[in-house]
């Protein structure tokens, strides 16, 4: 198994690649944008100068469609994960960037395995992941909208080819290396430092999946046998209120300072409640989170707390 990973970097890419090198038999590739070159020494989540040997890096601007090209024929994937996208933690960003990489640079990454398909069919892109937000059912950001769009040409592709894309609706994934700009690590700093952490009325539920058990997650989706243009729900199945997770942070952090609910104004294009299938996704990929709310904001807590001492 060959796999190539783009947002590599990110989040659930920075927990997915040192997992995805450590499975025998899978070879793993990196798509980084070209003004990454000295990759080895820029800061990154990850030590790539450790996992290099069993590394490959390849180098494209998705938003460009010869660079992806190009990157996609020198790793010859036999799977590929698309993790990357902007806005995941700014919904409401321009409708011009949004467009450019989350739907052009999925459609660039599109074309380019489907050439390859075509030009050497033996080898071909086998599987084609796409990650997902359950925000594209209602479409009340410009995040959620141009995955939607994108996913569109997704359902395309898989559809009138025949071709096994799928997709992974991802849900409120949080867990350590997660940017402070998301809910769970802005929480956890304030409350480490003892400080008060104004938020909203914080009603909406959502369903939070610890990012562990996402990456066991997408390994299972690697290599399932999924209908074209099929999607699988990664949560936890059960859900609890943006109100209820921080008050759980702050207690088990047992420090100073509170969180004070509902002394910000509620966001606009917020749906009120999100659930994965998780019944359906574990009769399709045999899988299932693991890893309770309280466990994996504990642990997520501990990594904040190691890297305070260091």
């Amino acid at each position: 198994m060959k796999v190539l990973v783009t947002g590599a970097t990110g989040f659930v890419g920075q927990m997915l690649v040192p997992f995805l090198v450590q499975q025998p038999g899978t070879e793993v590739t990196i798509l980084v944008r070209e003004v990454y070159s000295q990759v080895d020494v820029r800061p990154c989540p990850y030590p790539l100068q450790i996992l290099r040997p069993q590394l490959n890096v390849v180098y494209a601007d998705l938003r460009n469609f010869q660079l992806t090209s190009r990157a996609v024929a020198e790793a010859a994937p036999t799977h590929v994960i698309h993790l990357a996208a902007v806005g995941v933690t700014d919904p409401f960003l321009g409708l011009d960037t949004a467009l450019r990489h989350n739907l052009n640079g999925t459609l660039n990454l599109l074309r380019a395995c489907f050439e390859k398909r075509q030009s050497a069919p033996q080898l071909s892109v086998q599987q084609l992941i796409v990650a997902r937000t359950p925000g594209e059912r209602t479409n009340m950001n410009v995040y959620a909208a141009s995955k939607a769009a994108a996913w569109n040409f997704c359902q395309m592709y898989g559809r009138t080819h025949h071709w096994p894309i799928h997709g992974a609706m991802i849900y409120q994934a949080y867990g350590p290396g997660q940017t402070p700009r998301n809910l769970v690590p802005a929480a956890i700093t304030a409350a480490l430092a003892g400080q008060e952490f104004p938020t909203t009325r914080g009603t909406q539920q959502r369903d939070w999946l610890f990012v562990g058990d996402l990456v066991a997650g997408l390994w299972a989706m690697l290599g399932a046998n999924l209908a074209p243009a099929e999607t699988v729900e990664f949560g936890s199945g059960t859900t609890a209120s943006v109100a209820e997770v921080v008050t759980q942070i702050y207690e088990l952090v047992g420090g100073g300072g509170r969180p004070l609910i509902g002394a910000l104004p509620s966001r606009p294009g917020e749906e009120t409640a999100q659930q994965a299938d998780t019944q359906r996704t574990a009769e399709r990929i045999n899988w299932r989170a693991t890893t309770s709310l309280t466990a994996g904001l504990a642990q997520t807590i501990h990594s904040y707390q190691t890297l305070a001492g260091e």
